[in-house]
């Protein structure tokens, strides 16, 4: 994707962003479904969910997230409830599977990240337990795994650590395993940085897996995004080219989207730090996760009144990494907290609503659905 296709992106939705009254009557104010109507008369592009989680009810309190007793979520939530939610739209080809945060004492004890693997190879294999949300059919739909991986703990630790998740997962789960995520959102600053961890993302890089990069600088300020793009020069320098890590960010590095102004300084940042993370061609964008980073009172309105409140950061994205580089994901089970069970068809419309503005063709919106996912992550490898 050249800059220049990347920038003309941007000044559609900027220009139709701020002729947003004229476009609202018709987005906001359509009769019910209208706007999807009009798309489904189309051919629609296949999709890849490169980002939900699923974890079994017997093992929910694995998982650093559960805190009684109030958890966010109570019962699995597997590939039945995910089929159930979405509506298994028939363009939906398969997910990515990413790791939910299991326990592990500081990088020091990984039998719940292992138990993870071993949790997601049943679902591959077609292999279930009772009582666990999945079918031997639902097999061909899991087309990526990214687990969890002790990165921080250096290059000897980590190769040691592969060796036990591969033997854990099996030759045909572990064909599956494209990289891995070591989450840096609620680490101490400065841990991207340390020797160690880069020593990690170039074991990986060498391997040919991606890493996963998830940040936030909705609570945790700008250190996060300075050091995520720290991090990445560091882990590529002296290094081949082919054995550069690639790095997928999550979620446009969560945003604060309760700001109401783009001179704040929040939003500034922010967009200053996608526009340097795009200008090194291994990175890569999930358009996901953002109904997190929501204020609680927009999380309950309709996609056509999210999708005019979080434009700002939609349209910079799509300028800074273009589609080539951006890839559809739902965050699910994630997205529903708040939002409730239509999440994932609710951002679904979202996206959709900015191919449309964005005036994406057909090629475009094949890479943002499908294509990029599968290019980053290797699927078709």
């Amino acid at each position: 994707m050249k800059t220049g296709c990347c920038f003309r992106y941007y000044y559609i939705i900027c220009f139709n962003f701020h002729t947003l009254p004229t476009l609202s009557r018709h987005h906001l104010n359509a009769p019910p479904n209208t706007y999807l109507a009009t798309h489904q008369s189309a051919i629609m592009p296949s999709i890849i969910d490169s980002h939900i989680h699923l974890f079994p009810e017997a093992e929910l309190d694995t998982h650093n997230w559960y805190k009684t007793p109030d958890p966010p979520f109570e019962g699995r939530r597997s590939v039945e409830e995910f089929q159930s939610q979405t509506g298994s739209p028939p363009e939906l080809a398969g997910f990515v599977f990413i790791e939910a945060d299991r326990k592990n004492d500081d990088s020091k004890d990984w039998t719940l990240p292992l138990q993870e693997i071993a949790w997601i190879s049943r679902i591959v294999t077609g292999k279930p337990r009772p009582d666990e949300g999945h079918t031997p059919e639902d097999a061909k739909l899991c087309l990526g795994i990214i687990p969890w991986a002790p990165v921080v703990l250096g290059a000897e630790q980590l190769e040691k650590y592969l060796a036990q998740a591969e033997e854990t997962a099996g030759p045909e789960a572990w064909g599956k395993v494209k990289g891995f995520r070591y989450l840096l959102q609620d680490k101490p600053n400065g841990t991207a940085l340390g020797d160690k961890f880069i020593e990690g993302l170039k074991v990986l890089g060498k391997k040919g897996y991606v890493f996963d990069l998830g940040v936030d600088q909705h609570r945790r300020g700008r250190i996060q995004l300075e050091e995520a793009v720290d991090m990445i020069d560091l882990a590529h320098d002296e290094v081949e080219e082919d054995e550069k890590v690639v790095f997928i960010l999550n979620h446009l590095c969560k945003p604060d989207l309760t700001i109401i102004s783009q001179t704040d300084p929040a939003f500034i940042a922010w967009r200053t730090a996608m526009f340097t993370l795009s200008k090194c061609r291994k990175t890569y964008m999930k358009l996901s996760g953002l109904f997190s980073e929501l204020p609680d009172k927009l999380k309950a309105q309709s996609a056509e009144e999210i999708f005019s409140a979080i434009l700002p950061w939609l349209a910079v994205t799509l300028a800074a990494f273009g589609p080539g580089r951006i890839m559809f994901g739902s965050d699910w089970p994630v997205c529903t907290l708040g939002t409730g069970e239509d999440a994932w068809k609710k951002w679904h419309k979202i996206v959709e609503m900015v191919c449309d503005l964005a005036g994406l063709g057909p090629e475009d919106q094949e890479l943002l659905w499908s294509g990029t996912a599968r290019k980053a992550y290797k699927l078709d490898e």
